[in-house]
């Protein structure tokens, strides 16, 4: 028995501290509890075992709402009396009172079983209800019950014993059952009257078995087992229950006509016939037009699917999908190109691909191949633009943020030249990138692609503060991308011993072919560690040994890849000392090995850049205004602003042109587009089947498996399953479509939200609703 005293000396714990001392011992497995209380409310509820046992509570000197949305598998004793709220909201747990209970006892419980030994006070079974799904709910009383017991009961079953209640009028109180729809009471003793749709009626026997099989466990949870011969003769005991529709309806229609009392009664000569403006239409509860509660609105395209939001591209898959089932295969291949230069060099490729992980598909079987589908784009040929701006813009930095601004920007018709110290472009997918990783012959396809856009590449080209002031004298704009270079590491001991992971990653790709010792130690465990782990053991390393603070970041193929060659991964370890010898960490831990190598990030080389305060600085990274610019006419991508990864670069690129182009043209534009995800509870998953084991074909055959979310995938269920025919679709002459509610038709119900798995439709408060009540307060 886990036993808590709530009270020691003077010092009372809190209600929150009890309760959380409570979830604490549930979640680490007790079961049994004596709770001594000292007033503190909500005890015993709303708690489940994590095994699924049973949890068992005595409490004394409880306070409001013991057993408050208690759960089933939950017993709750009291032995003494109890205050209001007993078994407030209970959802399935057996609560008993041994005494009286305080007002609204059994209030709004909706299953379980509530007993108590003694009365109960005003209201007490008010709002009971009963979901069809599960068993109903039961409130035992042994003696009599406050005023306006039971009020507004929809469901359930409510037992008064009416023992030791002589002296009480009524052992039901004053005015019960008042608004009761649905449950039956059933009560032993005088009552003083019942509203007028409230029946009384002798038991049947199906009533007298409820009682008398129910009977024996409620007496004997409350200790009174000496009353069941008294309270077993069914004579005494009689039920309320509130009339049928039918026969409420038979009794509406005898009452006097409404419109009659509304123009002759209300407005004439009463209280509020002098401010009272009355029309006197009657509108029905189901309406169109104007009394419409709700509108809904085909809202297609305007939120971004979980995989665009999750993408820094931005790549609207859905969009692509949707081209594919019109049949458009190429402009859905073509259409991933308008948002990066790189579909299968770093989609297809080397990107972790965040928009899988973000795929609304994932929640139901498997993500969709979006990477794989970017790859289908990485050989298509585009057309560069014909017609020409004649502005001149110079991007300083060949990698992929780079090689993203030059190409977002030569679409546009701009002449860009982009620069470079490397021999090749391509920044980290040249340099670093293992080729195993990597296709080169893809990366070059791709880098081709890039030039007959328009783009003119300068190679070889070491920009220093002279050349950077000449390239910005020359050009009408400059998108500084020279990513990150100077590799990061911490002030360890024998740091000068380090060898850095990414120098010798560009040393491997140049074919250098940099030695190696025969046991390697890398301190970082990141797809960048990773990476060099293969390029030692390429070069000939006997082991490697991957090092790391915390759980590896890399991707589990990496890690996979790294291990079946022998490799291992320590995690987490402190570096603190570096020697010839191996490496050791705060606890002392040593690992041995002959070459020691960092991948933990880059920081940018930015020694071009005026070293005075005109360019604000965040450590050894740009800090860029609103519109990405740095300087008139001078704005920034990539690692130069922060670490990323590629698909990061790209669409960093992206916003560095959007802006450098409205500069050299001079237009006004807003800020760069923010996306704004669609509301996933609007997504009507349960319209697609759940594919077991599934056997992913080609990545365009995942057509019919993309949700499309936020974007129609004109399957047309929603114009099928308006009941008032309101929805129908126009076809425009373009080839686009639309779906359009009749408001001389629609109801507002909300059944094309509900049903539409994309989220297209969006119900909004009524407008003209809101307009016409503003008009008459005016």
């Amino acid at each position: 028995m886990f036993t808590i005293d709530t009270l020691v000396g003077h010092e009372r714990m809190s209600t929150q501290n009890l309760l959380l001392a409570i979830g604490q011992a549930v979640a680490q497995g007790e079961t049994e509890f004596e709770i001594h209380a000292s007033g503190q409310h909500d005890i015993g509820g709303p708690l489940w075992h994590p095994e699924g046992k049973k949890l068992f509570f005595h409490v004394t000197n409880a306070g409001q709402r013991v057993g408050c949305m208690c759960l089933d598998n939950t017993e709750i004793v009291v032995d003494e009396s109890s205050s209001a709220d007993v078994g407030w909201l209970n959802a399935g747990g057996k609560i008993t009172v041994r005494g009286d209970a305080g007002d609204t006892a059994g209030h709004c419980s909706a299953g379980g079983k509530i007993y108590i030994g003694g009365r109960a006070g005003t209201r007490s079974g008010s709002l009971m209800k009963h979901d069809p799904l599960y068993e109903e709910p039961q409130l035992w009383v042994l003696k009599n019950v406050g005023s306006f017991s039971f009020e507004f009961m929809g469901g359930g079953k409510a037992v008064v014993c009416g023992v030791d209640s002589e002296e009480f009028a009524s052992v039901l109180g004053e005015r019960p059952c008042v608004g009761m729809v649905g449950g039956t009471v059933y009560f032993r003793g005088k009552i003083d009257g019942y509203p007028a749709d409230i029946r009384l009626k002798d038991l049947t026997d199906e009533d007298i078995a409820f009682l008398d099989n129910n009977m024996d466990e409620f007496l004997e949870s409350i200790g009174r087992t000496e009353l069941r011969s008294e309270l077993s003769d069914w004579q005494q005991w009689h039920k309320l229950e509130p009339l049928t529709f039918a026969e409420k309806q038979a009794i509406a229609d005898k009452q006097p006509d409404i419109k009659s009392f509304r123009q002759n009664e209300w407005i004439k000569g009463g209280m509020f016939s002098d401010v009272a403006v009355d029309d006197f239409a009657v509108n029905p509860t189901v309406v169109t037009g104007t009394y419409r509660q709700r509108v809904p609105y085909w809202e297609n395209a305007k939120f971004a699917a979980p995989c665009e939001f999750s993408c820094p591209s931005n790549i609207p898959t859905q969009k692509r999908y949707n081209l594919i089932r019109q049949g458009k295969l190429e402009d859905a291949i073509k259409l991933v190109l308008e948002y990066t230069p790189f579909p299968g060099s770093v989609c297809g490729s080397v990107c972790p691909n965040p928009c899988m992980e973000g795929c609304t598909r994932g929640g139901i079987d498997e993500a969709v191949q979006i990477g794989q589908l970017g790859y289908l784009s990485a050989f298509t040929k585009v057309d560069a633009p014909k017609v020409k701006t004649g502005k001149k813009i110079a991007v300083i930095g060949g990698g992929v943020a780079g090689l993203s601004a030059a190409w977002q920007l030569a679409r546009k018709g701009h002449d860009v030249t982009v620069y470079d110290d490397d021999k090749h472009m391509g920044g980290k997918l040249e340099q670093v990138i293992p080729r195993a990783r990597l296709s080169h012959e893809l990366l070059q396809s791709e880098l081709k692609r890039i030039e007959d856009m328009g783009v003119k590449f300068v190679p070889e080209c070491k920009v220093d503060a002279d050349k950077f002031a000449q390239i910005k004298n020359d050009a009408d704009a400059v998108v500084v991308a020279t990513g990150g270079h100077k590799s990061r590491f911490f002030n360890w001991e024998g740091k000068e011993k380090l060898v850095m992971g990414l120098q010798f990653l560009k040393a491997v790709n140049r074919g250098d072919n940099p030695k190696v010792g025969k046991h390697v130690i890398v301190i970082g465990c990141g797809n960048a560690g990773m990476d060099t782990a293969r390029g030692a053991y390429d070069m000939g390393a006997e082991t490697v040994t991957c090092i790391d603070v915390q759980k590896p970041a890399a991707f589990d193929e990496e890690i996979e890849y790294i291990e079946s060659r022998g490799g291992k991964l320590v995690w987490p370890f402190m570096t603190t000392k570096i020697t010839d010898e191996g490496i050791y960490d705060d606890k002392g831990r040593f690992i041995p090995g002959d070459m020691v190598m960092v991948s933990i990030g880059e920081a940018p080389i930015l020694d071009y850049l005026p070293q005075d305060d005109s360019i604000k600085k965040f450590r050894d990274w740009v800090v860029p205004n609103k519109d990405n610019s740095i300087l008139d006419g001078v704005f920034v991508a990539g690692d130069v602003i922060k670490p990323g990864r590629l698909t990061d670069a790209i669409g960093s690129g992206q916003k560095a042109a959007y802006y450098a182009d409205a500069y050299v043209m001079n237009k006004e534009v807003e800020a760069f587009p923010e996306k704004q995800q669609v509301n996933k509870d609007t997504l009507a998953k349960a319209y697609f089947d759940k594919c077991h084991h599934c056997n992913l074909g080609e990545p365009a055959d995942d057509v019919n498996r993309c949700i499309s979310c936020g974007t129609c995938r004109d399957c047309e269920t929603c114009m099928q399953s308006c009941p008032e025919k309101a929805i129908t679709r126009i076809q425009h002459l373009d080839g686009s479509f639309e779906y359009v509610s009749d408001a001389k038709k629609c109801i507002g119900c909300g059944i094309c939200a509900g049903i539409c798995p994309c989220g297209i439709w969006t119900l909004k408060n009524n407008p003209e609703e809101i307009k016409m009540y503003r008009t008459k307060a005016e």
